[in-house]
């Protein structure tokens, strides 16, 4: 068990450097959060996270756009987390709908939307991203 735990989370690490700018990064454990968040913390980097779940059909609609976003915006991070997952980063930043899409820099939420609205989300994506 420990040996497959220890694999999951290489498997983790290795998918997460293998991902470059421009890319979505699914996080699927608590030490590849914070992992990433730090990286991008003292990078100053902007990070965009999508709270998803797989049976959120909204959430499916979203997943291009955001997709789409992080090529776009190939400066900011762009994180992908199912609610269901990863619960305790969920309840940390209270999400209680899906999708919804948050924004921090050094550690600090700037700002949220919630539900599938791409015209905000690409509005505060590039709002953010300038910042």
């Amino acid at each position: 068990m420990a040996a497959a735990a220890a694999t999951a989370t290489t498997t983790a690490a290795a998918t997460a450097a293998a991902v470059g700018p421009g890319e979505v990064i699914s996080v699927h454990s608590l030490e590849q959060w914070t992992m990433q968040i730090e990286e991008a913390n003292a990078a100053k980097k902007l990070v965009v996270i999508d709270f998803t779940a797989s049976w959120c059909g909204p959430c499916r609609i979203m997943a291009p756009i955001f997709a789409d976003l992080a090529k776009k915006f190939p400066a900011a991070v762009f994180l992908k987390v199912d609610v269901d997952e990863l619960k305790p980063i969920a309840e940390q930043f209270s999400v209680e709908a899906m999708p919804t899409f948050l924004f921090m820099k050094e550690g600090d939420v700037k700002d949220r939307v919630v539900g599938a609205i791409k015209e905000e989300l690409t509005t505060k994506v590039g709002l953010h991203a300038a910042a």
